[in-house]
């Protein structure tokens, strides 16, 4: 499949959109982690999301999720949601900043996924693209010694699972929309994870509640937004632009928790949009100044 460069720009829109989301669910995450457990976190980030699709549904019957590929939305769905057990676990029980490394360097997998299962071409400025962008990430998260234990192997193990599942996405995308992708993903999730979370249940407060729904809520907002951008462009192509969800982790630690960033920080970022724009061609064209 070849994309256009208005289509690589629109995906990459998009993907940053998703990003943004993705990153204030992170937030929403790290409070709600304070006392709720893993496992009901997980629950309601699906369960919720199901939620969206009430209006869809009115809207246009049944007949609209009828599928053929239920096989690889159930593949999609079960490696996304060990991602998903792995990345909220490092978030409750990792420094943020070391969490972060392990969500956001699953791009540097996508491109080796991408070309053994789609066949899609691999170039070397994809693999430098991708090895940038992680120095970009490793910089700004600057992780300490914390990272080398159990912990941070279940954050990596999740970084590739994650990759894994954006590969499908951009499989199912040739023939499924993306809210039809996010639901199949809701509804397997929430079948699954409703097993151990069962076992865990008591009455929430108030304030639980908000964290957990807002936590649903902009996870599968930022997945539809993902879903689309992985139709317009190749995985290997984009996924480094989900690197601006540590940009975007900044802003928020210094809103909620006063983390300044400082000069090894400012070198990641450059590193991170040097990776974007080393693995975009049509959008570094956009950005030359017109002779």
């Amino acid at each position: 499949m070849t994309s256009s460069s208005s289509d690589i720009l629109k995906a990459i829109g998009f993907l940053i959109i998703s990003a943004f989301l993705f990153s204030i669910m992170g937030v929403c995450i790290r409070y709600a982690s304070h006392t709720v457990d893993n496992a009901t976190i997980v629950f309601f980030r699906n369960f919720i999301g199901l939620f969206i699709f009430i209006p869809m549904l009115l809207q246009k019957g049944p007949q609209f999720f009828k599928t053929t590929k239920l096989w690889m939305h159930l593949w999609r769905s079960i490696v996304g949601l060990s991602a998903m057990y792995g990345f909220f676990y490092a978030i409750a029980h990792l420094k943020l900043s070391n969490a972060m490394v392990f969500t956001y360097s699953s791009p540097i997998f996508i491109p080796l996924i991408a070309w053994l299962f789609l066949k899609e071409r691999i170039t070397k400025p994809m693999l430098v693209a991708a090895l940038i962008g992680l120095t970009g990430v490793l910089c700004v998260a600057k992780p300490d010694s914390g990272m080398f234990n159990s912990i941070s192997l279940i954050g990596l193990i999740a970084s590739f699972l994650a990759a894994m599942a954006f590969v499908t996405v951009r499989a199912l995308t040739n023939t499924e929309p993306a809210e039809r992708i996010v639901f199949y993903f809701c509804a397997f999730g929430s079948l699954v994870s409703a097993i151990p979370m069962f076992w865990l249940i008591r009455p929430y407060h108030w304030h639980e509640l908000a964290f957990l729904i807002s936590a649903g809520l902009l996870a599968n907002i930022s997945q539809i937004f993902m879903s689309k951008a992985y139709s317009l462009a190749p995985a290997g192509q984009i996924g480094p632009v989900n690197y601006m969800a540590i940009i975007f982790a900044g802003v928020w630690g210094y809103i909620f928790w006063q983390e300044l960033p400082d000069s090894v920080s400012l070198i990641g970022f450059t590193l991170i949009f040097a990776s974007i724009l080393l693995c975009n061609p049509a959008l570094l064209a956009k950005l030359k100044p017109k002779k």
